[in-house]
């Protein structure tokens, strides 16, 4: 987390150093949906993982060269814990915070009101149960829901869209895949015969309001 941070300090200061560039905020809502893992060694078949959600986000960018920049975004997603199996579901109280910095490659508006976007870059999603942990629990056989956190490395990727609504103010619309390991530190095997998949990927569509300075 330390590493990242000073990464990204780095990085900030190089770009406020260039002559040219353009300084961009916002914020945007939308939705977090996540996939659920496979889960193996119990008595039937399961999944493991955590309910769909509201997604808040802000950020800060720079425009260092005419169809590169730069972004560092914070996301809060209010995401429950999840555990189903053979039509039952168990649910926990949950959130995720999501760091990240991203390079933003964008077409040239050349006059014009669109610019199309992608962005591709890494940071950090701390998982967090929140809910009250009971001695007996629905689904225990699978998974156990435990009131902690754990940070995991994360990949980000995703496209977009502004549309100039005057000089200075845009509308955005983006998705995002947010990419991270299973957190098995939040929803724990009960025992080693019980196995997770690995992979979670958070599909985060938004739509929010830009302004550039």
């Amino acid at each position: 987390m330390k590493t990242f941070l000073r990464t990204i300090l780095v990085l900030t200061a190089a770009a406020a150093a260039c002559f040219a560039q353009k300084w961009e905020f916002g914020g945007a809502g939308g939705g977090s949906f996540l996939n659920s893992v496979a889960v193996s060694g119990g008595p039937a078949s399961a999944t493991a993982g955590f309910q769909s959600s509201a997604a808040l986000s802000g950020y800060i960018g720079y425009s260092q060269y005419r169809h590169i920049g730069g972004e560092i975004r914070y996301a809060y997603l209010p995401t429950n814990l999840r555990l189903t199996s053979g039509g039952t579901d168990a649910t926990f109280s949950g959130v995720s915070h999501v760091l990240h910095y991203d390079l933003i490659f964008k077409t040239a508006r050349n006059g014009g009101k669109v610019q199309l976007f992608a962005a591709v870059g890494g940071g950090v999603k701390v998982f967090r149960g929140t809910g009250a942990e009971h001695a007996s629990q629905s689904l225990s056989q699978y998974g156990l829901f435990t009131k902690t956190q754990q940070l995991k490395p994360m990949a980000s990727v995703g496209a977009g869209v502004k549309f100039a609504l005057s000089k200075k103010v845009f509308l955005r619309a983006e998705f995002r895949d947010y990419i991270t390991q299973f957190p098995t530190e939040v929803i724990t095997p009960p025992s080693g015969s019980v196995k997770y998949g690995k992979i979670l990927h958070d599909l985060v569509p938004m739509i929010g309001i830009a302004f550039e300075m």
